[in-house]
């Protein structure tokens, strides 16, 4: 396929009017990325070649503002689906060799650059080219660091989630490992929510915990004292033989009540 070129085409003029030849030396430009465009539309609803033709005649104009805003957008859309930034990275550095084959092409058949133009073009086109980057990293970090932040306080609340009741009354089922970190989470978390919604009674069920170490004990002793200091009472239920058998051992008298399941206490709080 040859190049269609008049002598009125400026450089924009003649990237839109072969926008076929352009994508196709793009794609053969970002051969590792062409074989993820599919997978990135379908995961993203990102179109990777229409949105480079738009980032090309931005490039080519000159669009500082409307550049900043298009590589804000993209660093957000690939920082929220996750997609690997590395064919990201390629991609962009594809569509820069690209367009400077165009820009080689279209001298040679409207010798409208000489060698200070060329320079003064060069600056242009690669600083429009490392400003989308450094716009598009920065903006994909910050929403990234975002989200990370977003799911650490996720994790926080599902690791110890407290359950309201009634206005006085709430529950804490706790599952699974209660190692140091997780621990921690859980000091201060039921501090601060008995606090907050003034719980006068904590029916912590541990129906669904195996093994306590002797570390996770002490931190629940903690927890016992604290809230009975804020004036909440803690019922512990569904203390399995295993935990029990850990506690006696330790020599640990827990000088609350307890009932076996938690339909017990809540049969007792509740009815």
């Amino acid at each position: 396929m040859s190049y269609s070129f008049k002598e009125s085409f400026q450089l924009k003029d003649f990237v839109k009017q072969n926008n076929m030849l352009f994508e196709e030396e793009l794609l053969n430009q970002a051969q590792n990325v062409t074989d993820k465009m599919d997978e990135i539309l379908r995961i993203g609803n990102i179109d990777l070649v229409t949105n480079a033709h738009k980032l090309v005649i931005y490039i080519i104009d000159n669009e500082y503002e409307e550049i900043q805003a298009f590589a804000k957008q993209e660093g957000i859309a690939w920082a929220m689906q996750s997609i690997a930034i590395s064919f990201k990275l390629e991609w962009i550095q594809a569509i820069r060799r690209t367009l400077w084959i165009f820009i080689q092409k279209y001298n040679d058949l409207s010798h409208a650059y000489n060698l200070n133009k060329l320079f003064v073009l060069e600056k242009e086109i690669n600083s429009a080219v490392d400003n989308f980057l450094n716009i598009f990293f920065i903006n994909y970090s910050i929403y990234k660091d975002k989200l990370i932040t977003q799911q650490k306080e996720l994790v926080r609340n599902l690791s110890v989630p407290i359950i309201p009741i009634n206005a006085s009354t709430s529950v804490l089922p706790l599952i699974g490992e209660i190692e140091e970190t997780r621990a921690n989470i859980l000091e201060e978390k039921v501090l601060n929510e008995v606090s907050k919604m003034h719980i006068q009674t904590l029916i912590m069920d541990v129906s669904g915990i195996a093994y306590l170490e002797e570390t996770a004990i002490a931190h629940l002793l903690r927890v016992i004292d604290g809230t009975a200091m804020m004036g909440c009472t803690t019922i512990m239920t569904g203390l399995r033989k295993e935990v029990v058998r850990t506690i006696t051992d330790l020599g640990v008298s827990l000088e609350i009540k307890t009932y076996g399941t938690l339909q017990q206490a809540l049969h007792k709080y509740l009815v």
